[in-house]
């Protein structure tokens, strides 16, 4: 498995719908082999992420953006299922509170951003606002701008906007890592009718969602246009085949993986005199009765 291959080549004019296909498997034809490599990975994330938590100098931000049901939910359930729950947490950006629209589009983010230490993982971000709000633009009227640049020039501020603020996360240790979810427009549906026939799955349904489904070539260029101008050297998008849960699952945690070992993580050292310490707590210890 080639991590580059899912890369969106940064300033590049790549199309999705002819350059990445939601159904793509690579060389795991069997569904077993994949989930046999996956439980894997999960194992080697679990021990990446304890010596992240133990180093406490990096922290690692997980960045999901898909249209609805491509899988986010069940990704981040499956690939973190044997993370320590005291090492990450997850946040999910819906619309925005008075409260949040009170302060500038990056700040209900910001303000969830990993510690040091941390896996911190956004289904749905700040990304939105160049995503959502692009296709919807009537939303901006609601964002109480001081100026509004016309036409265009809003998103080119916007993504002049994130790609800074990602640089900064960069240089002061939180790795940035963005996985688009590419669902087929069939397989949504396929995967919308399965919630509406499952009484278990109506609480995952909204009417919404298929409402927005008429809007599907518009977030196509929208997306198109967020890959071309934000996947960066220090940032890259990941475009992730996501008709096959099942592969979408091991090559998102084989990324996070391979991320993680790129940091060459190590636990704390201790100074001599701390050594000292501890060879003298260990004798207390074994001199009790």
């Amino acid at each position: 498995m080639k991590h580059d291959d899912f890369i969106f080549p940064a300033g590049s004019k790549v199309s999705l719908l002819k350059h990445y296909d939601p159904a793509y498997h690579d060389a795991y034809h069997d569904k077993a082999e994949a989930v046999k490599k996956l439980q894997a990975n999960i194992e080697k994330l679990a021990e990446y992420q304890d010596v992240l938590y133990a180093q406490n100098t990096y922290a690692l931000l997980i960045i999901f953006q898909a249209m609805d049901a491509a899988g986010k939910d069940s990704t981040i359930k499956h690939v973190m299922s044997g993370v320590n729950p005291q090492g990450f947490q997850v946040f999910s950006f819906k619309s925005p509170s008075a409260e949040e629209l009170d302060h500038d589009y990056l700040w209900r983010t910001m303000k969830s951003l990993p510690e040091r230490g941390r896996i911190g993982i956004f289904n749905r971000s700040y990304y939105e606002e160049v995503l959502v709000v692009r296709v919807h633009p009537e939303i901006l009227l609601n964002q109480q701008l001081p100026h509004h640049p016309k036409g265009n020039q809003i998103w080119k501020q916007r993504f002049h906007e994130i790609n800074n603020f990602e640089k900064y996360l960069v240089h002061n240790g939180i790795i940035v890592l963005k996985f688009f979810l590419n669902v087929s427009k069939s397989e949504q549906k396929k995967r919308f009718l399965q919630r509406i026939e499952s009484p278990e799955k109506h609480w995952k349904f909204s009417v919404n969602d298929v409402r927005e489904r008429a809007f599907w070539d518009e977030y196509m260029k929208a997306y198109e246009e967020v890959f071309h101008h934000t996947s960066t050297e220090h940032a890259p998008w990941y475009i992730i085949p996501a008709d096959h849960k099942w592969y979408t699952r091991l090559v998102v945690a084989d990324i996070i993986c391979s991320k993680l070992k790129e940091l060459n993580l190590q636990y704390p050292t201790v100074s001599e005199a701390y050594k000292q310490e501890l060879l003298q707590a260990k004798y207390i210890l074994e001199q009790e009765e």
